[in-house]
């Protein structure tokens, strides 16, 4: 397995790749995320986020077949008044197809978002994880991700 950086030709395959993921959540979360868009309009919306200064991105690959990917957003707050100045990276997706799950796919990707975001000077990774999706709250919990916040939510 190969870990390297996603490029703004990569938006196809994020978007392929993202769309079982995509299906968790609309399955779960009707309410807040669309059925899945066309393949072709999701890959212009990644080609936008990979064209970025702001983004890290990372495919892993097996034998040049793309098999996962995560992608990352550098977020620098300047601080002010209540807070202190802070920089880091927030993992907003992460993806490994079925077949090689629970391999040390995720785990690397993982690596490589730490890294970066170490590289621009981040002290912190940050990601948000849907209440439903126990898997991913375990995922991260074993690289050593710990709450942070909690939001709450009541339908009106």
């Amino acid at each position: 397995m190969t870990i390297r950086p996603a490029a703004t030709a990569d938006a196809a395959t994020l978007a392929r790749l993202n769309d079982f993921v995509h299906a968790l959540h609309v399955e779960h979360r009707p309410d807040v995320f669309h059925p899945p868009a066309a393949e072709a309009e999701l890959a212009d919306r990644f080609r936008d986020f990979l064209g970025r200064e702001d983004t890290l991105a990372f495919v892993a690959e097996v034998d040049a077949r793309p098999i996962g990917y995560v992608a990352a957003t550098i977020h620098r707050n300047p601080g002010g008044v209540l807070n202190r100045p802070r920089r880091f990276v927030m993992i907003e997706h992460i993806v490994v197809d079925t077949w090689h799950a629970r391999t040390g796919v995720g785990a690397a990707l993982v690596e490589a978002v730490r890294v970066g975001g170490r590289e621009a000077g981040c002290t912190a990774v940050v990601t948000d994880v849907w209440d439903f999706n126990g898997p991913a709250q375990a995922f991260f919990a074993a690289l050593g991700f710990g709450p942070m916040r909690r939001w709450l939510e009541q339908p009106l």
